[in-house]
């Protein structure tokens, strides 16, 4: 489901998914509003309906993995799915989507993924920085 829009926003081979969810707003009365999602490798990029498709003019919201703590808070009602994004400043962005989309578990895979790379990366690097000070300590 990558369509032509996707691949002027995020390189396609970036990309995951594209499509559809609805976002609590923050107004008083907490509306559902409709937004274009295209979730890739390091991010989940939010648009109002129509705009991914209109390519690079389109300004949207991008959610960095980086910047998201977990997904939480999931609860099946006889449509939706309602889903929690928490972020690493602790706030809280609410989604939902048809229940037989499975958004929620597609980010959480998404954002899994990239939490592990990331560990990986942390962890060679705190190796390699360990294997200096040992060479270094062993040249004093």
């Amino acid at each position: 489901m990558k369509g032509p829009g996707a691949s002027a926003l995020v390189p396609a081979s970036e990309v995951i998914r594209e499509g559809e969810l609805e976002k609590r707003s923050d107004s008083l009365f907490q509306l559902w509003k409709r937004k274009q999602v295209v979730l890739s490798k390091d991010s989940l990029s939010l648009f109002a309906p129509g705009d991914a498709t209109n390519g690079a003019g389109a300004r949207g919201k991008e959610l960095r993995f980086g910047s998201i703590q977990k997904v939480d808070c999931v609860e099946r009602t006889g449509k939706y799915v309602y889903f929690t994004i928490v972020t690493t400043d602790r706030k809280e962005i609410d989604f939902r989507c048809p229940g037989e989309s499975c958004w929620n578990a597609s980010i959480t895979m998404a954002l899994i993924d990239f939490q592990n790379k990331r560990a990986i990366q942390d962890f060679k690097s705190r190796q390699e920085a360990a294997e200096q000070a040992a060479t270094m300590a062993g040249r004093g």
